[in-house]
């Protein structure tokens, strides 16, 4: 070894064993500050691979069973259409295709089901949207009750192969066998027209033969439904535009880009979401850490004094000394970073099997890629460098003659509370609370900032759960409040309202209709539609923001917050109506009323003035019923059997599936926030009370000398903390609300909304939480103190 190595040795040794004494020493707030780093690592490997998880399997699947880049429905159009379609500039690919929803009867299933009937060619060839398929074969040529069952319907209802389920095809029972299970990247999240959440016992695709599905639907030889790829470069606007076009004679209801078919349109949401989560969540517990960090270090400098004037008096360079105190930063976090890896690969593991739940790949895995290690060092790193940053500072502004001397005493000058002439009301140990803390107020306001963010944590936490309750509340109590909505196949006559309600268990029935519009405002348009209500209507009513009834306006349109904001509109403009069935016709409404509700986009209409619109004699398209439950089975069986029936929504069965989907999304990601907010308490709260140990000890022992007991001694520490916690929790509860309300925002989509309602209980919850977490520390640095050498802390001193 080079006697330039020896000395470069001997060099760094001192720095290192100081650091690794120190680490040791101070274990106990370095573990507190580690774990919160830890919670920060882990939140953001286990959501940044989570998210690349899924576009990986979301890329792999649309590439390998070739998912298609425009859709477009219509009412019915020759197949030798198809050819034109193929001539439009910009279209590679076309695939034409029969699709119809059916009532089903499902063994084991009271309610009757909605089951998509999606045609397929009967020799199994390379296809747009082609199917995965997971178990079974593929339909043969010639059978006509055989169809391929989507996995996830199958399993939902313990369907197997060969199993059978019943079919209302055009108004004639069939019986269609289960020949395969498989899966559709049409179908990633698998959701029933106009929901948001998937019900896989009430809603599922079956792919038939198109030999079979044409002719039981009058479209041999024709098609309602084309998917499309595109060549490369091409616009696919510009291929909607013409396809709209040229498929306006043929009853065509707007084609989309894939940007809006619905299943992707859903994942793109949901990844805009975690990548949002995979911003704010691991920012603010490394922000805390990276606050512990400084907090220590600060303590470091200041009981180190000495020993750094020594370093630089025998030549230590102001840098070297400084990578001192950053390296210990460095420890930290490496120890809390390797922890939060681990933990963040095993609770990745778990958010993508429950993302697998709602989202069905061939192949969904959890991955943990190395640019995610990569991103996870340097914002560790960062984490280490931000909180060392201030101590360094301190650290190279020493001079040696300086740093050895002992630091110079607080100032003891008259306070706020002693020129106010309150100090003679307040008791000796509250004095010398209040005293302390306005000695040192920024590092005060540090600490109060610190618990009130781990406070606010969790508040974000539950806010999920509680929005989720409060968006169940007001969409099928207050405005659903029918208990069954059955929906026809097509518009059919006023009459058809009073046949459903002369059904078993029926108490009241209300018609609606539904027609399907754009929406335009300048150059703002939106596809959604007008439901015409009846004005008296109860089962389906309309609420402003206080949740105070809205009547429908005798003409015009009331819109939902949500849409009026995507179109611009206010009430008093004037909105350009285009109807996409019949005579397809073309108005301008103003719009009357804007209403509150947190599913989809909603337009609204006097039933009657929809009718004129129109020019019809009141069609219905569907029924709300309320409904006598102890007839409800009854009333179910009946609708089974009826051809015009379209679906039928049971509102407790919504109610369940939705609870359902929350209690497994949000209280999951609820929990792990609550439990990371609880270690930031206590992490803060700890450190809080240590360095007030460490740096009051022989102040505390001098009282303990004078005659106080070791409970006054403590309740004077405490006290202390105890101030800090009681200030920073209604801080906290306030940023809690501040921090909800604007991922309130970011998770604001067109589908589907979170409303911010925030329960006492939640806030409750996170006082107490936090009280706890103090109480803890408390305990922890009570055993500190009653074990306090008095001799030896007076000692140092001297």
């Amino acid at each position: 070894m080079s006697r330039n190595r020896q000395r470069a040795r001997l060099a760094v040794s001192p720095r290192l064993r100081i650091v690794l004494r120190e680490l040791w020493h101070l274990r106990g707030q370095v573990l507190a500050a580690a774990l919160v780093v830890a919670c920060g690592i882990s939140a953001f490997v286990a959501l940044r691979a989570t998210y690349h998880s899924l576009l990986v399997a979301q890329a792999d699947y649309y590439a390998a069973y070739r998912f298609a880049d425009v859709f477009a429905r219509l009412e019915r159009a020759p197949e030798g259409l198809a050819a034109r379609v193929g001539e439009v500039p910009g279209v590679a690919e076309v695939r034409t295709r029969v699709v119809v929803d059916v009532t089903l009867d499902v063994p084991g299933l009271a309610e009757p089901a909605t089951g998509r009937l999606v045609s397929i060619p009967e020799r199994r060839e390379p296809m747009l949207n082609d199917l995965a398929l997971r178990a079974g074969r593929w339909i043969e040529p010639g059978r006509a009750g055989e169809a391929i069952a989507s996995e996830t319907f199958a399993r939902a209802n313990g369907l197997r192969i060969g199993d059978t389920v019943g079919a209302i095809l055009n108004g004639r029972w069939a019986r269609l066998t289960i020949v395969g299970l498989a899966l559709s990247p049409e179908y990633v999240y698998e959701v029933g027209p106009g929901k948001v959440f998937p019900d896989n016992r009430r809603f599922g695709v079956l792919w038939m033969s198109r030999e079979a599905l044409g002719p039981a639907f009058d479209m041999d030889g024709a098609f309602n439904d084309l998917a499309l790829s595109l060549a490369e470069g091409a616009s696919a606007q510009e291929v909607v535009d013409r396809l709209d076009r040229l498929l306006a004679p043929y009853g065509g209801l707007s084609a989309y880009p894939r940007r809006d078919q619905l299943s992707h349109r859903f994942l793109a949401d949901e990844f805009g979401e975690i990548e949002i989560m995979t911003t704010y969540i691991p920012a603010l517990f490394l922000g805390v850490a990276a606050f512990l960090l400084y907090v220590v270090l600060s303590r470091m400098v200041s009981m180190q004094r000495a020993q750094i004037g020594l370093l630089k008096a025998f030549g230590y360079a102001d840098i070297g000394v400084g990578m001192m105190y950053l390296g210990f930063a460095v420890c930290v976090v490496a120890i809390g970073a390797s922890a939060g890896v681990a933990l963040g690969a095993y609770m990745g593991g778990l958010v993508t099997d429950l993302y697998a739940e709602y989202f069905h790949f061939p192949r969904l895995a959890f991955e943990l890629r190395p640019p995610v290690l990569v991103a996870t060092v340097l914002i560790g790193l960062a984490a280490a460098t931000i909180g060392a940053l201030g101590a360094v500072r301190g650290v190279l502004a020493l001079p040696p003659a300086e740093a050895m001397r002992p630091e110079a005493p607080a100032s003891f000058r008259e306070g706020w509370l002693d020129r106010s002439g309150l100090a003679r009301f307040v008791a000796p140990a509250l004095r010398m609370i209040l005293r302390n803390l306005a000695r040192r107020p920024w590092k005060a306001l540090l600490s109060i900032v610190g618990i009130a963010l781990a406070v606010g944590t969790m508040v974000v936490g539950r806010f999920g759960i509680d929005g989720a309750a409060h968006l169940l509340h007001v969409q099928l109590d207050l405005i659903q409040r029918g208990d069954v909505s059955v929906t026809f196949h097509e518009p059919r006559e006023s009459a058809a309202l009073n046949e459903v309600a002369r059904l078993p268990g029926v108490l009241r029935a209300e018609g609606f209709r539904a027609v399907p519009v754009w929406l335009r405002n300048g150059h703002r348009a939106k596809k959604v539609q007008i439901l015409g209500l009846a004005p008296d209507a109860e089962l389906h009513r309309l609420l402003d923001r206080d949740l105070r009834p809205v009547p429908i306006p005798p003409d015009g349109l009331a819109l939902s917050r949500k849409l009026a904001e995507l179109l611009g509109l206010a009430p008093g403009d004037v909105a350009r109506i285009e109807v996409l069935e019949g005579a397809r016709e073309v108005r301008e409404l103003p719009v009357a009323a804007i209403v509150d509700e947190y599913l989809g986009l909603g337009a609204y209409m006097d039933g009657r003035a929809l009718a004129r619109l129109l020019r019809e004699d009141a069609p219905v398209s569907g029924v709300n019923l309320r409904v006598d439950p102890a007839r409800a089975a009854d009333l179910f069986s009946v609708l089974k059997g009826l051809p015009p029936v379209a679906g039928v929504e049971v509102k407790e069965t919504t109610r369940a599936v939705v609870q359902d989907s929350l209690d497994r999304a949000i209280r999951v990601f609820s929990r792990i926030l609550v439990g990371f907010a609880g270690i930031i308490v206590l992490g803060v709260v700890y450190n809080s009370a240590r360095i007030a140990l460490s740096e009051r000890g022989n102040e505390l022992a001098s009282l303990r000398v004078l005659g106080f007991r070791n409970r006054e001694v403590l309740a004077i520490l405490l006290g202390e903390q105890a101030l800090l916690v009681a200030t920073a929790i209604p801080l906290g509860l306030l940023a809690g609300y501040g921090m909800s309300a604007a991922l309130a925002t970011e998770f604001e989509r067109e589908m589907f909304r979170i409303p911010l309602e925030i329960d006492g209980a939640t806030y409750a919850y996170a006082t107490l939480a936090a009280v706890g977490a103090a109480l803890l520390s408390g305990v922890l640095v009570a055993r500190r103190v009653r074990s306090l050498d008095l001799i030896a802390v007076l000692k140092t001193r001297e």
